[in-house]
């Protein structure tokens, strides 16, 4: 079987493969604080019915490349392979500067190459918004990104006097009558209506329409929000690309 790791800046998640069949599951916080040894327990502690005899990594989080790659291939006995650009990606990165491409993205780019129509764009709502954007061909031109929910809502109270901390919710109307609703409507629907007018700006440039896929913890609450919805809302996107790009490459 093979686990799957996307390690974000907030949360790792994980899931099982059973050939192209994902069983489970998992998030954990991206913790960096945390020891090996205490990985290690967890990974046994959350896989410890499955045969696990492969793994693939996407990381955004050097400090925990090393921590978390050497608790995963002390508990199963393997050799976890990270993606890079250097990795078979099975698709063509036409960026004017490749190893800059986030492992995340690619992930996400070669799963929507395999599972969706093209052009296609990726709008991956996690600590950053991200637009990962491939022409007709599957080649991956680039895309877009953008602070996400929770580093809008963190910024508004870190760096003014007065306004609170709260979290992403609902928003029943976009004039807010009170503090936490204007804020709410601000970061809520002013990202639902960024994401709009990014995806008319990006098909103007594609120069057709294009399949749209969300993917990321926010996806439904943004959609609320959207006159044009996401064509499809995969919450496991960037998982089935990391299983496609290790059969691409476990030779």
């Amino acid at each position: 079987m093979l686990l799957a790791v996307d390690i974000g800046n907030t949360n790792i998640t994980l899931g099982v493969f059973d050939n192209e069949i994902i069983l489970e599951t998992f998030r954990l916080p991206s913790d960096k604080e945390l020891p090996q040894e205490e990985y290690e327990i967890l990974f046994h502690t959350l896989f410890k019915k499955y045969s696990i005899n492969a793994c693939i990594i996407a990381s955004v989080v050097n400090e925990l490349n090393k921590v978390v790659k050497n608790a995963i291939d002390n508990v199963f006995h393997i050799n976890s392979i990270f993606v890079t650009n250097k990795l078979n990606l099975g698709i063509q990165l036409k960026l004017r500067y490749p190893k800059e491409a986030g492992a995340d993205r690619i992930a996400n780019a070669c799963g929507a190459y395999v599972l969706y129509s093209k052009p296609a764009i990726i709008v991956d709502l996690g600590t950053a918004t991200t637009f990962d954007i491939l022409d007709k061909n599957g080649n991956f031109l680039g895309g877009v990104i953008m602070p996400g929910l929770n580093l809008q809502f963190r910024a508004l109270n870190n760096c003014t006097s007065k306004l609170p901390k709260i979290e992403a919710n609902t928003v029943d109307k976009p004039i807010g009558d009170n503090t936490a609703d204007a804020i709410l409507s601000g970061v809520i629907r002013g990202s639902a209506c960024a994401i709009e007018g990014l995806l008319s700006q990006c098909e103007s440039e594609l120069g057709s329409k294009a399949v749209i896929i969300a993917t990321g913890g926010y996806s439904s609450l943004i959609s609320k929000y959207m006159n044009r919805q996401f064509d499809f809302i995969n919450p496991y996107l960037t998982l089935e690309g990391l299983r496609f790009l290790y059969e691409l490459n476990k030779s």
